[in-house]
């Protein structure tokens, strides 16, 4: 469906120049806007790889393992239709973990392995469990210690103190993280409610 949008806006956009007779501008900025995404590309290169080596450094050192143990407890109670030990809870821990670190390009996969576990534990029903639809506010709303992605395009942009939005990042994301939950719960027990109700 986005694709679509995204179809739409661009071939809406082309055909408005056409009637304006502003093409070069359209062909001016569809140049110059994939050399900036190419160059925004390579500056965000170096702060992913540095960062994902530190994930891997943390993981063959134990931290991660640590980490993800102190997190543990919230993610049974958050997930409580997932078993503990079940390899759906490791992933979605690991899915946590990327995105308090800002490494949203590293979560992404191991969201996707924790659905597809999540899938299985479902019974591979259509509709989505409690435990992925958790998951997927989770993984929307995303609390974030370090923006590292958005650190590095200020860096690539010349700001003067691009780790400055630290602080207002963290009261951010979890300001959506507690709206995420929050709502998930709501709907959760309210369809509860109305099935209890009809049976």
């Amino acid at each position: 469906m986005v694709h679509i949008i995204w179809m739409f806006l661009l071939a809406a956009g082309i055909i408005t120049a056409m009637f304006n007779g502003r093409m070069g501008n359209v062909s001016e900025a569809i140049f110059t806007g994939a050399e900036e995404a190419v160059t925004l590309c390579f500056g965000l290169i170096s702060v992913m790889v540095f960062w994902l080596g530190i994930m891997n450094l943390a993981k063959k050192s134990g931290l991660l393992d640590i980490f993800t143990s102190w997190m543990r407890p919230l993610a049974v109670r958050l997930f409580p239709d997932v078993p503990p030990k079940h390899p759906a809870m490791g992933y979605i821990l690991s899915n946590i973990t990327a995105n308090l670190m800002g490494l949203g390009n590293a979560a992404t996969p191991m969201g996707i392995k924790a659905v597809k576990e999540l899938r299985i534990l479902n019974h591979n029903k259509e509709e989505a469990s409690r435990s992925m639809v958790t998951l997927m506010a989770l993984n929307t709303a995303s609390l974030t210690l370090i923006p590292t992605t958005v650190i590095a395009i200020r860096m690539n942009y010349g700001s003067a103190a691009p780790a400055e939005i630290v602080g207002t990042t963290i009261l951010a994301t979890a300001c959506s993280t507690i709206a995420a939950l929050c709502i998930d719960r709501f709907f959760y027990y309210r369809r509860l409610r109305k099935r209890k109700g009809y049976t």
